[in-house]
């Protein structure tokens, strides 16, 4: 009786073809050959599974952001049964940063996709993400918890501060992969933020001076 082929497994070891190969050599130098010879099968395979190269990265971004998603989850059970939003809105924010291989895999692939899809007409004809507002709508969906919590300044503006920190770890991201500065750095950083939101407000009033 013939092996039953698993076709999501197959895509996903073509996927993690993609990523070592353009992990070691940049996205823009990626083709269907490479991932093919790098994958241990055929061409025609990956023809058959993805058609066109533009499909085949989508698919191979969808899987990073898979595997993000899962380190995520990673960091959050380290910190325990009940992380609560300040917890697990700095572990959204650090398992984006390129602290190590996989992470900067996953930053230079992100982002090279992103600006490849700005000159790249097939590229930019298919959706860049299926839900691209994602992670922002997770982190604001944090703040406002932690504000309903007492545990957040509630004078701030959750999406704004969303939207800053997100950008903020994006562009600390690359920072730190050009080598402008150390991962812990970055870290830094991107806690004293959290530090100024996460605290609630004193609304007590000024003491007078004597």
């Amino acid at each position: 009786m013939p092996k039953r082929v698993d076709h999501e497994e197959r895509r996903g070891q073509i996927a993690e073809a993609l990523v070592r190969v353009a992990g070691r050599r940049g996205l823009h130098a990626v083709g269907m050959r490479d991932v093919a010879a790098e994958a241990g099968v055929s061409l025609r395979l990956v023809q058959y599974y993805f058609g066109t190269k533009e499909k085949l990265l989508l698919y191979g971004l969808q899987h990073l952001t898979d595997r993000f998603t899962e380190r995520v989850g990673d960091r959050l059970r380290a910190a325990g049964a009940d992380p609560g939003p300040r917890a697990t809105a700095e572990a959204l924010l650090l398992t984006s940063l390129p602290t190590d291989e996989e992470s900067r895999t996953f930053h230079l692939l992100y982002t090279s996709y992103a600006v490849l899809s700005v000159t790249d007409e097939a590229l930019a004809a298919q959706p860049f993400t299926a839900r691209p507002d994602a992670a922002e709508d997770a982190l604001a969906a944090l703040l406002r918890r932690g504000q309903e919590a007492g545990v957040a300044d509630p004078r701030v503006d959750a999406r704004t501060e969303a939207i800053g920190l997100l950008a903020m770890a994006a562009a600390m991201g690359t920072s730190i992969l050009v080598g402008q500065r150390d991962p812990e750095s970055a870290v830094e950083v991107l806690r004293h933020h959290l530090d100024r939101i996460f605290t609630p407000a004193d609304d007590s009033p000024p003491t007078p001076s004597p």
